[in-house]
């Protein structure tokens, strides 16, 4: 074939690659459904973030006496330092107290999810299902059912309007448990620890220098729901602090709104202080988001 034929050859076939790549390019109507129904959850969801973001530039006056969609007069920077600033920094209390309360909670209820996620997975021992069961019962049990017989049982204890009385109960989570397991079962292969084994690894090396490795997205995954799950936890500690230098950010943020009708200043400290409440959820969630949807579909797929 001389180079002319190979040229036209060339041009009568690109069109029919052409043809091909729009016809795999080209949008069926239930993709400009899904499409668009994705467009309006994105925009129900975000559109709070958006007028949080607007009222938190606005003054007191502003607030009430503009749109509440558009900029007018900002003055972000003044209004989080009063945020900073008042009560004698009281905020910033509230966000240390969140801080531990939300990152202690969540790694150690991950670290202890983990390992029972591990053990009901890879050690028959009996009454395992039993367990298992009591556990996943724990998951349907919502919170607030437990807020007064945890309060019973931490007046006892003398630990009411302390620390620990929010913390102990932030250590455990059913559903990080039942997620371990699942994890576990999937990306742990048996083979793989009994190789361990034979090598002389005792089952804690094994844990601590194979298992963890193989379960990190698991452990982000419960990290993370454990961390924003306390974060944002309002009844519990409603229920055991009494004293305001042991309120987290939801909490004290409550307790202004609740006496913004004699101090009006308050309506936009709270405003403020919950813009600057979601920052940290922000960070979390788009620096760990890959580790968080793996170790979603890997535990749906392969469980």
């Amino acid at each position: 074939m001389t180079t002319t034929q190979v040229r036209d050859a060339a041009v009568r076939a690109a069109p029919h690659k052409t043809d091909k790549r729009n016809a795999r390019r080209r949008v069926t109507p239930a993709q400009i459904v899904l499409i668009a129904a994705l467009a309006v959850a994105a925009v129900y969801f975000l559109f709070p973030v958006y007028w949080l973001v607007i009222a938190a530039t606005k003054s007191t006056g502003t607030l009430f006496g503009s749109s509440g969609l558009l900029v007018d007069q900002p003055q972000l920077v003044d209004n989080l330092q009063r945020v900073f600033t008042y009560g004698g920094g009281i905020f910033v209390r509230w966000a240390g107290n969140s801080l531990l309360y939300s990152g202690v909670g969540a790694l150690v209820a991950t670290i202890l999810s983990i390992s029972a996620g591990y053990c009901l997975a890879k050690f028959r021992f009996r009454g395992r299902e039993f367990w298992f069961n009591v556990i996943l019962a724990g998951v349907m049990i919502p919170g607030t059912a437990l807020a007064l017989p945890l309060f019973l049982m931490m007046s006892q204890l003398g630990l009411v309007n302390t620390y620990w009385a929010v913390l102990l109960p932030s250590l455990l989570s059913p559903f990080g448990v039942y997620l371990g397991r699942i994890y576990a079962t999937a990306a742990v292969p048996d083979t793989l620890l009994e190789a361990s084994r034979l090598d002389g690894a005792g089952e804690f090396r094994i844990f601590y220098g194979l298992v963890i490795r193989l379960m990190a997205p698991a452990a982000v995954t419960v990290f993370l729901f454990q961390f924003i799950g306390i974060w944002n936890n309002y009844f519990l500690p409603l229920v055991m602090l009494s004293d305001q230098s042991l309120y987290p950010i939801t909490l004290g943020l409550v307790s202004w709104q609740s006496v913004a009708d004699r101090h009006p200043e308050l309506y936009q400290l709270a405003i403020g202080g919950a813009f600057v409440s979601v920052i940290p959820i922000m960070i979390a969630i788009i620096s760990l988001q890959r580790f968080w949807r793996a170790g979603l579909t890997e535990g749906s797929v392969k469980g």
